[in-house]
C-alpha cells in the first residue's frame, strides 16, 4: 500500500502534461475528483474522459482546477513522504535506510 502511495508523484504531472486524460488511464487526479466533484461535474468527466480532443481536455483539466485538484495532490503528496519517511526511519529489519530514503527523494516532487 505504500509502495501505490509513491506512485502518485508522477501521476499528477503526467495528467497536466501528458496523455493520461486521452488514453482515459485510472489516475489519482482522475479518481479523487470522481470521489469530491458534484453529480454534474462526474457526468462532465464520464462524458469528456478518455476523449482525444483538444476541447474534451481542456474540460477535464478546467474542472479539475475548480475543483482544486493540484493542490489537493501537493497536500497528499507531503502527507504520504512524510509517512513514508517516518516507516523507513522505524524500520528495524537491518537493511539500509540511505537508499529507501534516497529513491523516496528521488521520485518525491519530480517533474517526470
Amino acid at each position: 500500500d505504500r509502495v501505490s502511495h509513491t506512485s502518485v508523484s508522477s501521476g499528477i504531472n503526467a495528467e497536466y502534461g501528458g496523455t493520461d486524460i486521452q488514453e482515459r488511464k485510472c489516475s489519482w487526479l482522475f479518481i479523487t475528483a470522481m470521489s469530491i466533484a458534484s453529480e454534474e461535474h462526474k457526468s462532465q468527466l464520464v462524458a469528456r474522459y478518455g476523449r482525444d480532443d483538444e476541447e474534451s481536455v481542456a474540460i477535464v483539466k478546467d474542472l479539475y482546477r475548480s475543483i482544486s485538484l493540484r493542490e489537493r495532490y501537493l497536500e497528499y503528496s507531503s502527507k504520504v513522504y512524510q509517512e513514508i519517511s517516518t516507516v523507513i526511519a522505524e524500520d528495524k529489519s537491518g537493511l539500509p535506510k540511505e537508499i529507501f530514503q534516497d529513491f523516496l527523494d528521488s521520485i518525491h516532487k519530480r517533474s517526470k
